[in-house]
């Protein structure tokens, strides 16, 4: 990147010169006055401390959950493919595909993401159309949710679709930006293309995701500005499907009946994994049983990886450990907050917080269902839980949010060097 550098002469003008120097703002003496040298730098040095937040916060969380991933697995995977650690270095390849990913992603630009939503939406609902009509999808615990191609391991398309929305969203949001008040130029585009995207992962049978996808959308509308009279009456009419779709299937009425009166519920059947994941917190105590000591993992709680690794993480390292899951949510939080202030980008704007309503919303979902306060829905804990497909969507979406967080840096130094630039021909001409 070149810089500019400018030099007062003797008549009191500013004269200016390129240079190949990657350097910062300098003074030096140039025939007894001194010139002013700005050095925008490399894109690497152009970022606030904004992304380094979010990049070390999300490392941090992938690197922990690979440590409770191992814990948690390490019985099921003896038991399954006589060895313990299949499941942790499954996950660690899957983490070692993401953070390069995550990488990349941070260094492309937003016109970039803006060309690539329709593409990206498009692709995930073809994948998720051969899920649920096609062989090649798989069902999983009553969802069919996953697709089978070959000998590659299964895939889950709706993750895919997670990350066609909010570029789609950010996208169509931006360009209607002036008219974000007339009900038919954004609502019903949003309505008509994000709802047939989510009905086919309603299709499947996974309602947590579902619901996932929809609290995207409302917070995606609700950053972008839409009016609030709007926003209540797509909510109340979202919350009538989520309700329907709950009732479709006996399972689900189970699990609800469960949640609704958890003294009468069947504890060999339908109470089973609520109650054993609140016998794991209770181990746990304020201190935990030690790192790996979890009594859980011995074929007590299903999903104890992936669901409700949350309740091993508990039971291990006690209510300390289960407050700074909660804290690290948190500081991501403040993170994605923190860009979102800072863009005056409305693609940005609606990208980053529908991204972080998708991950700080679902694991905030994750953590309300391993202590009782809703229903089991089946949703992993973002970046901790185990799952390939899963962890990558979540990383990619991420590096999303810092190639716009380092646009917006990027923008705001160019901005702020102008300006001083400036000043001194301001002053120079008496301005």
């Amino acid at each position: 990147m070149t810089s500019t550098r400018t030099t007062r002469t003797h008549t009191g003008s500013m004269r200016t010169r390129r240079s190949q120097h990657p350097a910062v703002w300098r003074a030096e003496p140039t025939q007894g006055f001194r010139s002013a040298r700005i050095f925008l730098g490399k894109p690497l040095q152009m970022v606030s401390s904004n992304f380094y937040l979010l990049f070390g916060v999300t490392v941090f969380m992938v690197a922990f959950g690979l440590v409770m991933v191992l814990s948690s697995s390490s019985v099921g995977s003896e038991i399954d493919d006589s060895s313990s650690f299949s499941v942790f270095f499954r996950q660690g390849t899957y983490a070692l595909i993401g953070i390069p990913l995550l990488l990349v992603a941070s260094r492309l630009p937003s016109t970039f993401w803006k060309r690539s939503a329709w593409l990206v939406l498009a692709g995930g609902c073809v994948l998720q159309l051969l899920v649920i009509a096609t062989p090649l999808g798989v069902t999983v615990n009553g969802n069919r949710n996953w697709l089978q191609l070959g000998p590659i391991p299964a895939l889950q398309p709706s993750e895919l679709i997670k990350v066609g929305v909010v570029l789609w969203l950010g996208m169509f949001l931006a360009k209607k930006q002036h008219r974000i008040t007339q009900f038919s130029h954004t609502l019903i585009p949003t309505v008509l293309v994000l709802g047939s995207s989510i009905i086919l992962v309603a299709l499947g049978g996974d309602l947590g995701t579902t619901v996932i996808l929809i609290m995207m959308v409302l917070g995606g509308l609700f950053f972008a500005g839409i009016p609030l009279r709007h926003l209540v009456l797509l909510t109340a009419v979202s919350a009538t499907i989520a309700i329907l779709t709950a009732l479709s299937r006996p399972n689900r009425v189970t699990r609800i009946l469960s949640f609704l009166h958890p003294a009468t519920a069947d504890y060999s059947g339908s109470g089973w994994q609520i109650q054993n994941g609140y016998f794991a917190l209770g181990d746990g105590g304020i201190f935990g049983v030690g790192l790996g000591n979890s009594k859980a993992k011995w074929s007590w709680l299903p999903a104890v990886d992936t669901d409700f690794i949350f309740a091993v993480i508990g039971e291990e390292l006690g209510l300390i450990g289960a407050c700074v899951v909660l804290l690290l949510i948190v500081v991501l939080g403040v993170a994605f907050l923190r860009i979102i202030r800072a863009t005056p980008d409305p693609f940005a704007r609606v990208v980053t917080a529908s991204i972080m309503v998708w991950i700080i919303g679902q694991a905030l979902v994750n953590i309300a269902v391993v202590l009782g306060l809703v229903p089991v829905l089946g949703v992993p804990l973002p970046l901790i839980s185990a799952g390939g497909t899963a962890l990558i969507s979540s990383l990619l979406a991420i590096g999303i949010v810092l190639s716009l967080s380092r646009e917006t840096d990027s923008l705001l130094i160019t901005q702020s060097g102008a300006n001083m630039l400036r000043r001194p021909a301001e002053r120079s001409t008496g301005r």
